[in-house]
């Protein structure tokens, strides 16, 4: 001990021990006041492009060809990119610090960008993606989430959500991102503008971080269709000039169950836009889940845990669940090694999905490709080369900042049903902002076959002026409600309705129960079997909004809480259907339905 002393006593008189700790004391404070600016640039950058990027920069186009040459297509324009895309120089950060702090710099420029700055585009910046491009929110706990202009308060959808942003408030002309699961579509919905999702394949993804190689397309952003039209012949590059045929739409009426949008803002819009255009079919309309549980045989092995479901919805929900199992054997193929070795520090949202996907096991994975390659047949016999599949591009809106995952688990499910339908069958996609309903953005989305790219952009050039118009015009009408009439000619008309519904003529049911309504909205009875009608025919939607009428009316009708319940369960609103399970168990405690119903729920649930 007084050894030590005595070292410590000659080392103080000596000066170099000074000079050493000076300059360490400096460099502490140095470091700290680094850290300081930084963190400052952030908060100034981000309130100045909203977050988007994670880094800003210029990269200048090829230089143009000299006169008479024409200009480049895409002269003029700025664009930026996803942190996924190599750019050589810097390091590609997959949405991660400790991706960054643990890889070199790139050695090479991925091929699409290089195509992009060969015709005339300037990039300007690399933009914010969730942590490994896990993620459908947007959210990043490093990078911070990038603002939605649509809703500042809420998310704005990912995985490319900077991308996303940064066109959304006119920062850049268009923008590239990756869609494997919905990073695409997702974030142009919410954030009001086109997104495109191409066919699988139909771009190079060579120098572009992987996330599910068999799910993974480039995708673009755009505000306006001339530009992603333009983006799109460059990145695909397609010829100039194709015969232009006729326009089949095909609209997917249970997908449509799924949004809250009513279709007068959805569905009618696309079929009044068409009217006064040349070259489109009459719109035909389909019950898609059915289809696909005719055609797609190697799904029927996944259902077996959506029993409780209808046949159309356990096939989608199986179809999704087959999707998220595919990424995440992968995903594991990918980067198993490397979520080992670092342990990296992951936001809470995204650990979980990282975790999940590193420990999966699957002892087949040659189903999952066959469940691919048959979606991708039965696509292509529904659509043939002229028709065009018509879906929700999600079903919800926007969830709000910082949503625990728990609250989120039927946001989740109800979107990857919708995105599961492209990124199984490698059909193409895009997503078109149709106004906003209860101040969130709408969308809705148009596939086609696999290979039909041109055809799909040439729809959305064609269309887009004459969609708008029609949005604008749903956004300011307003369905005047039913009148009250003779309750005698209701109770005649309610009685020929349950004859019909016990023939098991639903649709005349349907017919009658609505004649009595007219005639009498203030009978809950009417409403609770209009829709249990509304069930038998799958038009969960309608059944949900008549139960809650009944309701209103009569706060005691059992029948309408189970109707409700279930119709809400196969919406997968799992939390709303609980607590019309238990209001008739409060209601009628020995009920066997709502016994049953609730054990089944809390067991989906966790």
């Amino acid at each position: 001990m007084s050894k030590s002393l005595n070292s410590m006593k000659n080392h103080a008189s000596n000066p170099k021990m000074w000079v050493v700790i000076g300059v360490s004391v400096v460099g502490i404070v140095v470091l700290a006041e680094t850290i300081r600016r930084r963190r400052r640039k952030v908060k100034m950058s981000t309130r100045l492009d909203f977050g988007a990027f994670v880094e800003r920069f210029e990269l200048l186009p090829f230089p143009q060809p000299p006169p008479p040459a024409a200009r480049q297509s895409l002269s003029g324009l700025t664009f930026a990119i996803n942190d996924m895309f190599d750019l050589k120089g810097y390091v590609t950060g997959y949405g991660s610090l400790d991706w960054v702090r643990t890889h070199e710099e790139a050695g090479k420029t991925a091929v699409v960008v290089t195509l992009l700055l060969k015709n005339g585009a300037t990039c300007v910046g690399k933009t914010v993606i969730d942590e490994m491009a896990f993620g459908i929110t947007g959210e990043n706990k490093y990078y911070g989430t990038p603002t939605n202009p649509q809703m500042p308060s809420h998310i704005p959808g990912g995985s490319s959500s900077g991308s996303a942003v940064a066109v959304a408030t006119e920062i850049v002309d268009f923008a590239l991102g990756t869609d494997t699961i919905g990073g695409v579509r997702i974030p142009a919905s919410f954030c009001g503008i086109l997104g495109y999702r191409p066919s699988q394949g139909a771009v190079s993804t060579i120098g572009i971080l992987p996330n599910s190689q068999t799910l993974d397309t480039v995708g673009w952003f755009a505000r306006n269709p001339s530009i992603l039209h333009r983006v799109g012949h460059v990145l695909l590059q397609l010829n100039a000039v194709e015969p232009r045929r006729s326009r089949r739409l095909v609209f997917a009426d249970d997908l449509f169950q799924l949004s809250k949008v009513p279709k007068q803002k959805t569905v009618h819009v696309i079929s009044k836009a068409i009217e006064s255009l040349s070259g489109y079919q009459p719109p035909k309309h389909i019950n898609f889940g059915q289809h696909i549980a005719s055609n797609v045989s190697s799904l029927k092995g996944f259902c077996e845990q959506f029993t409780n479901l209808e046949q159309g919805n356990s096939i989608l929900k199986a179809l999704s669940s087959v999707m998220v199992s595919l990424q995440r054997c992968e995903f594991k193929t990918n980067h198993e090694e490397w979520v080992k070795s670092v342990k990296p520090r992951l936001g809470p949202n995204v650990s979980g999905l990282v975790l999940e996907a590193v420990n999966t096991t699957h002892d087949n994975m040659k189903i999952l490709y066959k469940v691919r390659n048959e979606m991708r047949v039965a696509l292509q016999s529904l659509l043939k080369d002229d028709g065009i599949l018509v879906i929700p591009t999600i079903a919800d809106p926007p969830l709000k900042l910082n949503t625990k995952k728990g609250h989120a688990t039927e946001f989740h499910d109800r979107a990857y049903v919708l995105s599961s339908i492209t990124s199984m069958s490698g059909c193409c996609q895009v997503s078109i902002p149709l106004g906003k309903h209860n101040d969130h953005p709408v969308s809705i989305s148009f596939i086609a076959y696999n290979g039909s790219d041109k055809f799909l952009l040439d729809t959305i050039l064609d269309m887009y002026a004459s969609l708008q118009e029609q949005a604008s015009i749903a956004s300011n009408s307003v369905l005047l409600p039913d009148t009250n009439g003779s309750m005698d000619a209701s109770e005649l008309l309610k009685e020929k309705g349950n004859a019909a519904f016990k023939g098991r003529q639903w649709n005349k049911a349907v017919n009658y129960y609505s004649e009595a309504i007219k005639l009498n909205g203030k009978n809950t009875t009417y409403f609770s079997n209009r829709a249990a009608a509304y069930l038998e025919l799958g038009c969960f939607q309608q059944a949900e909004k008549d139960c809650s009428e009944a309701i209103s009316l009569d706060k005691k009708n059992v029948k309408a809480y189970l109707r409700r319940g279930t119709a809400r369960e196969t919406l997968i609103c799992y939390k709303e259907a609980l607590q019309d399970f238990k209001h008739a168990l409060v209601l009628e405690p020995q009920n066997k339905v709502a016994n049953l119903a609730e054990k089944r729920l809390r067991k989906l649930m966790g």
